[in-house]
């Protein structure tokens, strides 16, 4: 009996030791109730000590899996245990699904310890904020619209759809803030792929980061990210949505993913936007053939079209031995857009327009344990893509559209400059997790710029050099007593190089900083966090030489510097289970140097970049939501940010300054949003959902020029608007109706000076989704 036992243990030994030397696999399913709807943090038990946690969609996923038989086991408060069996075998997925049964039990509390990625995001040591873009899938906003309603942010547009658009984050706008798409910088994906054409539905979440950019992103942000997951929630899916409404406005969408068990797949991600933008503005017009004058005339924009279509496509390996994902794809776009004013209202134009396309080949590799302990990702994509400004007819329009002669000078300066950016990016990120609680990061982020162009109309100035290269080098330690105490500590080295002018000349720039980010639970549910960086950013290409349309450059910028500190607090509370809050709260303090803002020129027709000698920033914002059991959600948002400027002395002008220590004119200071919206559960039939929301965005009147300027110092008005939303569901999501009125009370909105935003709105978009796990 003793010799069969020890047999039987040699051959079990065996056979642990053959598999554990195979190439391991992976398993990944999905958890539902009775009724088809999702089980979030429901625990899922591999085998003793390894488990998980599902996600709000009800998925989980187990990586680097030894092939082998196993026993799954899925638990979750409210629901009767249940326990599958499967194999798993080498190099190839898995899948298993469970629809659980409700337990009849009675319970007066019950604590669920289960945490979306959402909420794990924000319990970050950084000053962060994680917004969930599975919740707006039914509606038709673009990512910059859902950043806007994100505390501490405000999204400043020229005009409707595909405008020119400039993010202010805690006092800080433009290029001072980075954009990301899974971690990759967007700063080379031209004007086809920008967040105010982007549809919310190809994110997951958004993650914005206020101040303190963690070293993984690698950048260099003087004041905060936004970084745009995408995620890979749904291995095998199609989610469509169509939208139309007011203007002539176009949106549709496409999601769509396809993998095999053995881990092939294929991703594409399309969308398409549309509009004419022929909404009225009030403007003051005279009529360019009589010279009559009508002050405050309400007329309709006649030249705003735009239109942009995007694909992306991927192709290659998941959950793979030596990748959990190695794709290679394609990014194609293109995009029309009409040029209706200038920089102000003053300005009108007829013909003047842009098209923009974009051809971007990329490579994605990710590898959790390629070595014990050290995780790998590796990215990169190169844009072959052009732009062409057209300013080809010698003619001046008025704003009752008409026109006549203008010599032969166009409509601002004739041009026909067709030119390629040619800038690629290519990103390394390597992290060592040494045990536990301890891992060390080091990252790289390099990027190149070489604008070349060719202008029939005007020979002369024809590929002048444009060229910048950087480099941005981090190294960061981080330290993590999960729910109790984390730490991280981070250098970063900048390089940079441009050429400019008509020599060619060449300036080589680099620079130092650091960081620490530490956070702190004083109970499971109240958390403080703090943040101090002494960051750097090198002045962006369309900066230093231009946008070709309503930026001029300015070659002699030169780096800003900012010291950044971040105080936050999170709470979380209940009075009893159906009663929920949760409040946030951020201060922040900015001391900068060499302050990049954008001006108007001398003309006022353009926006110039110019450097401030400093900038002091001081502020705060917060929000603060309650949920009544799983109907009712409230929230609201605040800023107040005060940016002084602290250039004591002026070019040209003799003495102190008399705009030292002003504030800084043309940024927002105080605005805030506020939501409502009731969900209510099975109407009409099971699985069926009505939600029905409510929003208000409120901005306050600040001031275009400095206000020590006195009557001459002009004013942007107080921004009111109010939106509604209606969204119906049926089949647990499965086909969506959605009804949108934006700006219901027809106000005027101006997010920059005179240049006025559409009026009242309405939409309707129509979403159909399916998950092959879902049928399961």
């Amino acid at each position: 009996m003793q010799f069969r036992k020890f047999l039987l243990l040699a051959v079990l030994c065996a056979y642990s030791i053959f598999t554990l030397a195979q190439s391991p696999g992976s398993i990944r399913g999905k958890v539902i109730n009775s009724s088809g709807a999702p089980v979030g943090a429901a625990t899922v038990m591999l085998q003793q000590g390894t488990g998980t946690m599902t996600d709000e969609q009800g998925l989980f996923l187990f990586k680097a899996v030894p092939s082998g038989y196993y026993q799954i086991t899925v638990s979750a408060v409210g629901f009767k245990t249940q326990q599958k069996e499967l194999t798993v075998s080498a190099g190839n997925q898995a899948e298993v699904h469970f629809t659980v049964k409700d337990a009849a039990v009675n319970m007066e509390t019950v604590t669920v310890t289960g945490r979306s990625a959402v909420k794990e995001t924000n319990r970050q040591a950084f000053n962060v904020t994680a917004v969930d873009a599975k919740k707006l899938y039914n509606t038709t906003l673009d990512l910059a619209g859902a950043l806007d309603r994100v505390s501490g942010i405000r999204v400043r547009e020229s005009g409707g759809v595909g405008s020119n658009f400039n993010l202010s984050l805690n006092g800080f706008s433009g290029n001072h803030v980075r954009y990301f798409i899974d971690g990759i910088p967007m700063d080379n994906f031209g004007s086809s792929f920008q967040i105010n054409n982007i549809p919310i539905n190809i994110a997951d979440r958004l993650e914005v980061y206020k101040g303190v950019v963690p070293i993984w992103l690698g950048s260099d942000a003087l004041g905060g990210a936004i970084n745009i997951i995408t995620g890979d929630r749904y291995r095998n899916y199609v989610d469509a949505s169509y939208s139309y409404g007011s203007f002539n406005t176009h949106r549709s969408v496409i999601n769509a993913a396809a993998t095999t068990k053995s881990g092939f797949t294929v991703q594409l991600n399309a969308f398409q936007n549309f509009s004419d933008n022929d909404y009225k503005v009030k403007v003051d017009a005279a009529d360019i053939n009589t010279g009559a004058y009508t002050p405050g005339a309400y007329l309709r924009r006649f030249h705003d079209q735009y239109h942009n279509e995007t694909l992306i496509a991927n192709i290659g390996v998941v959950d793979k031995s030596y990748a959990d994902k190695l794709l290679f794809g394609i990014t194609l776009g293109k995009n029309y857009k009409e040029i209706q004013t200038g920089a102000r209202m003053v300005s009108v134009f007829g013909a003047w327009h842009r098209r923009g396309d974009i051809v971007m080949p990329t490579l994605k590799y990710k590898k959790v344990d390629l070595l014990k302990g050290l995780d790998v990702t590796i990215n990169a994509n190169y844009n072959l893509g052009s732009e062409t400004n057209i300013d080809t007819m010698n003619v001046r329009y008025d704003w009752f559209g008409n026109s006549k002669p203008n010599g032969s000078n166009g409509e601002r300066a004739r041009s026909l400059y067709k030119y390629k950016n040619n800038n690629g990016i290519a990103t390394t990120m390597l992290n060592y997790r040494m045990d536990g609680r301890q891992s060390i990061a080091l990252s790289n982020v390099f990027t190149t710029f070489n604008r070349k162009g060719a202008d029939p109309l005007n020979p002369g100035t024809d590929d002048l050099p444009a060229k910048t290269q950087k480099n941005v080098l981090g190294l960061g330690y981080s330290y993590d007593i999960k729910d109790k105490w984390s730490t991280s500590v981070f250098g970063k080295y900048i390089y940079q190089n441009n050429s400019t002018g008509t020599n060619g000349s060449a300036a080589t720039t680099n620079k130092l900083g650091y960081g620490i980010a530490t956070a702190y639970f004083l109970t499971p549910n109240l958390q403080i966090k703090s943040s101090y960086e002494l960051t750097n950013r090198m002045p962006e290409a369309q900066e230093i030489f231009g946008d070709i349309e309503n930026q001029e450059g300015n070659p002699s910028l030169k780096p800003e510097q900012s010291n950044n500190v971040n105080l936050g607090l999170s709470y979380a509370f209940a009075i009893n289970p159906s009663n929920k809050f949760q409040v946030n709260a951020n201060a922040i303090y900015r001391q900068a140097t060499n302050f990049i803002y954008n001006r108007l020129n001398n003309n006022q027709s353009k926006l110039v970049a110019d450097n401030r000698d400093g900038v002091r920033t001081v502020g705060g914002d917060g929000e603060i939501r309650y949920s009544y059991k799983q109907w009712l959600n409230i929230g609201a948002t605040a800023t107040y940010q005060y940016l002084q400027n602290l250039q004591k002395y002026e070019p040209g002008y003799s003495g102190v300054s008399p705009v030292y220590k002003d504030q800084m004119p043309n940024i927002p200071y105080f605005f805030g949003n506020a939501d409502a919206s009731v969900s209510l559960r099975n109407v009409g039939a099971r699985g069926n959902n009505l939600n029905i929301g409510y929003n208000l965005l409120y901005v306050h009147a600040f001031y275009l020029y400095w206000p020590s300027r006195g009557g001459d110092k002009l004013d942007i008005p107080q921004q009111i608007s109010h939106d509604i939303n209606l969204v119906y569901s049926v089949k647990n999501g499965r086909y969506n109706i959605g009804i949108e009125g934006r700006n219901i009370a027809d106000a005027l909105l101006y997010d920059n000076f005179s240049l006025q935003k559409p009026g009242r709105g309405f939409y309707l978009n129509l979403r159909y989704f399916i998950n092959k796990t879902t049928n399961n």
